[in-house]
């Protein structure tokens, strides 16, 4: 086979995926705007109760009045905000503990079952406690998120540290390696899809976690949002406020997927 038929061959094979590419995104933009379409021609019909399910319409109109106002944008930026620093603190405290985890191997076993029983608890029964012990405040919600997020973000780190290749960390002890130089140069490296798959879980967790906070005590940010507007029976707000929170948590993870391929492209 040829230079140029073989050229030919890889540039057809590179257009059938593009041409995939579009075809998946045509077909999920599809489904979403067929989604909203029978959801207000169900509401246009009185096949559902606007005032319970609310429609598209209503939401759109809810939209532009909040953001004529501000109103919205500071509820926004308000859960935003929130997320990042429970976010960034709870892969902070993740990562460090679990590099004390493998270091120690004798504090490892000691508090491996209390790991695995808190993980097990059910987090946001722990929230009203914060809220004594805390205040109602914005702390309370950070650590409601970080309660929910940090032992998961422990437990998938340190489960990658573990099963890095044995052979590798014999190879570099060999070398003369110290255990500090063996974390850096043999299990960090070897533990990134690990890591960036525990940054995946954790910043879910991390709006589930701001997000009951909001609901228990914040006076803005989406979750008090859906509180207040289901407590007026505005469901045009409610429905607002998920849908713009799906919208973020998306936003959110494609931002890791992101670092995720900026990251790849440079190990290459």
């Amino acid at each position: 086979m040829d230079k140029s038929t073989h050229s030919h061959e890889h540039m057809q094979f590179l257009r059938t995926l593009r041409r995939r590419k579009h075809l998946i995104v045509v077909c999920q933009i599809a489904i979403l705007v067929a989604f909203f379409a029978i959801w207000e021609l169900a509401v246009h019909l009185n096949w559902l109760e606007a005032f319970i399910f609310s429609s598209p319409s209503r939401m759109w109109r809810m939209l532009l009045n909040m953001l004529a106002t501000g109103e919205l944008l500071h509820h926004i930026w308000t859960t935003s905000w929130e997320v990042v620093v429970a976010f960034i603190l709870g892969t902070i405290i993740g990562v460090a503990v679990s590099v004390a985890l493998w270091w120690n191997g004798f504090l490892r076993k000691v508090l491996n079952p209390y790991l695995v029983v808190f993980n097990s608890l059910p987090k946001t029964a722990l929230a009203p406690i914060i809220i004594v012990w805390l205040g109602n405040n914005v702390r309370a919600i950070i650590v409601t998120a970080l309660l929910i997020s940090v032992v998961v973000t422990i437990l998938n780190v340190l489960t990658g540290f573990m099963h890095v290749d044995e052979e590798k960390i014999k190879l570099a002890r060999s070398f003369g390696a110290k255990k500090r130089q063996v974390l850096a140069k043999v299990v960090f490296p070897a533990s990134v899809p690990d890591l960036i798959n525990a940054l995946k879980v954790n910043i879910g967790l991390t709006f589930v976690g701001v997000i009951v906070g909001e609901f228990l005590v914040a006076g803005a940010g989406l979750g008090h949002l859906i509180v207040y507007g289901s407590q007026i029976f505005r469901m045009d707000m409610v429905m607002l406020s998920i849908i713009i929170l799906c919208l973020l948590a998306a936003v959110f993870y494609q931002l890791i997927v992101f670092i995720e391929k900026r990251f790849a492209r440079w190990a290459e």
